[in-house]
């Protein structure tokens, strides 16, 4: 019997030549598998199922692991307010470690030889996919054409050409990766420095250009509710966001960071939901949480987004911090109101039977119901004293 290889399919060209290698040149059954993380349509499934099947895979499988998704990184995402450098919301590196887990899962069930991706040797994915193998299932050997026979583009196309497999393989002039938490986008712009991505390169053109109000309804963290509207999972209040906010051209921007592999990377990105979602629960947190449990919130949160990035998701550190963050949103729940512009939202307030911000104890600069100017004189010559003595020892010096 020919061993088992599975292979992660996207249907672009490096995976298809790898499907074709794997089964012609090595002699595999190759087992094609898709796993859906909110970038397929139900028509886009179809055709990746007609690709597979074209190339003389002997089985298909696209895994729909929307909910999966959401419940295991995504959520966590929300609740830590995560945004890489500040600014991208790690949409692809989050979906990455969630498809290799399942995609080790399937060779697991079927009993696999090998696994195989299409990774090239210069970016982040190859990692990221590597080690959840090497944990998941470390008897499995990988197997990447791609990046072990550094391919250019054009051998790829011949080598398919070669075995009767003459698809059109457009190179698109902007590399696009859609999922449920954002949209990657690629092309010249983003290889240097200097230039941002032309309007034209974003999938999600403007739409609509009158303001309109927005309102998201929290749960313990979780989005349960749109404008009214209420979902049985929260992956449905992302998509229903997604739809309004992209619209305005909501979410645009190009990251910049260090990669796993050493080197600056510079992406751009649209993530609508996400961007207004991240925002939207970090205002009712600032209204509902104490100074402090914000404070260790940031910490963690950032250490969680950047080991997540690094494709430690499997480190036990993680659930830990999951722990915490899951606990610190018992209180975060009510509602946040939006206005949405053309590429940009305001904040304008929230609703929530947890906002500490009452006027039960004080109005900030107005009033104060529950302490004297007394208390207040008293209370700074104590948190002073440390500082009267520090300075009067050595001199006064500021």
């Amino acid at each position: 019997m020919k061993k088992k290889v599975v292979l992660a399919f996207s249907g672009g060209l490096d995976t298809s030549y790898c499907a074709k290698y794997l089964s012609e040149t090595l002699g595999y059954d190759v087992y094609a598998v898709t796993v859906n993380t909110g970038g397929f349509s139900k028509e886009e499934e179809k055709e990746l199922e007609k690709k597979a099947f074209n190339l003389g895979v002997k089985e298909y499988r696209c895994i729909n692991a929307q909910e999966d998704y959401y419940n295991s990184c995504v959520k966590y995402l929300i609740f830590g307010n995560v945004l890489k450098n500040n600014t991208y919301p790690l949409s692809v590196s989050a979906e990455r470690t969630i498809q290799a887990q399942d995609i080790a899962k399937y060779a697991i069930e079927i009993g696999a030889d090998a696994i195989a991706h299409g990774s090239t040797g210069a970016g982040n994915d190859q990692v990221r996919f590597d080690l959840i193998f090497q944990v998941m299932c470390p008897e499995v050997e990988i197997i990447t054409p791609i990046r072990d026979m550094a391919l250019s583009r054009e051998e790829e196309i011949e080598f398919l050409k070669n075995y009767g497999y003459d698809m059109e393989f457009h190179k698109a002039q902007y590399s696009v990766n859609k999922g449920l938490w954002g949209t990657s986008v690629g092309g010249k712009e983003t290889l240097t420095s200097r230039y941002n991505l032309p309007e034209e390169a974003y999938p999600s053109q403007i739409k609509e250009t009158v303001p309109s109000e927005l309102e998201i309804e929290f749960k313990n963290g979780e989005v349960v509710g749109v404008n009214g509207e209420h979902f049985k999972h929260s992956v449905e209040a992302i998509q229903k966001i997604e739809a309004l906010a992209s619209a305005y051209g909501i979410g645009r921007d190009t990251h910049v960071g260090d990669t796993i592999v050493g080197i600056k990377g510079r992406v751009g990105f649209e993530a609508a939901a996400a961007s207004v979602i991240i925002k939207a629960h970090h205002l009712l947190e600032k209204h509902t949480l104490s100074k402090y449990q914000q404070m260790m919130k940031s910490q963690l949160s950032d250490w969680y987004g950047n080991w997540l990035h690094e494709a430690l998701f499997l480190d036990p550190v993680m659930r830990n911090i999951e722990s915490f963050l899951t606990d610190s949103q018992e209180t975060v729940s009510g509602k946040v109101f939006i206005t949405l512009h053309p590429y940009r939202f305001v904040l304008n307030g929230i609703e929530s039977v947890h906002d500490l911000m009452s006027d039960k104890f004080g109005s900030y600069g107005e009033a104060n119901r529950a302490w004297t100017g007394e208390d207040v004189k008293g209370y700074t010559k104590i948190v002073s004293n440390s500082l009267n003595i520090y300075h009067q020892i050595n001199g006064g010096k500021i």
